[in-house]
């Protein structure tokens, strides 16, 4: 049974991580925009986050890419490894459900209003706590802490997610760019508030740095997922003598 049990969960977990996809992704955008291949970066965008690529330069594409980075490392990564830490194989795959239910109906539409507006606060109430640790974790990870937790909880509340802008702002100060803005999903035009300011604007190198901090970052997590699964454990079975 013990090791059913742990085959079952590393079959779940390696279903629900999305980590090393998230990176490969950013990576392979980042390539293009270095070789000057405007258009493939543009094509290859949708298979990393929602907006409109046809008109995005190649600093916004940049742009686009740390900021989906940085919420992904929260909903691919740490979210998933919190819950599995909380609630095990149940709890990982739990999360994963009601985050992908978010993705397909959770966005605003005529057909899926109502119905896309519960994916929407679920996932929000799901990806709380995960949010706030991933800005932590991204802290401590980061070149530069000070500057990552001051613009963390300066700007991370600002965002019009409460869940992707703990992320994005942590991600803002750690890498040392400015983020937010103006977006562009289809025909929708979002103007958010900026995140990190004082700092410069995104560059095509930048790309890889938030691949390499989303990695620290996931190391963190596990290790902290880890540890906090094993002490469940024990008070479980201290309560059950």
């Amino acid at each position: 049974p013990e090791l059913g049990r742990a085959a079952l969960a590393a079959a779940a977990t390696w279903t629900v991580l999305g980590g090393t996809s998230l990176t490969r992704e950013a990576r392979t955008i980042g390539r293009s925009l270095a070789a000057g291949d405007l258009t493939a970066a543009r094509e290859r965008l949708p298979h990393l986050c929602g907006r409109d690529p046809s008109a995005l330069d190649e600093q916004q594409i940049a742009r686009a890419v740390v900021e989906s980075v940085a919420e992904n490392t929260a909903d691919a990564v740490v979210n998933a490894l919190a819950w599995g830490a909380l609630a095990g194989t149940p709890g990982l795959l739990a999360f994963r459900a009601v985050n992908t239910l978010d993705a397909m109906v959770g966005h605003r539409s005529p057909r899926y209003t109502r119905f896309g507006w519960a994916s929407a606060r679920l996932d929000d109430l799901a990806g709380w706590p995960g949010a706030r640790l991933t800005a932590l974790l991204t802290v401590a990870a980061a070149p530069e802490p000070r500057t990552a937790w001051r613009v963390w909880r300066r700007d991370g509340s600002a965002h019009p997610s409460p869940n992707a802008g703990q992320a994005e702002s942590a991600f803002a100060g750690a890498v040392g760019v400015r983020l937010g803005g103006t977006l562009q999903y289809g025909e929708r035009v979002e103007h958010r508030p900026v995140l990190g300011a004082e700092l410069r604007p995104v560059t095509v190198d930048d790309i890889e740095r938030a691949c390499t901090l989303s990695r620290r970052v996931g190391a963190l997590a596990l290790g902290t997922s880890v540890a906090g699964h094993l002490v469940i454990r024990a008070f479980r079975r201290r309560r059950g003598k």
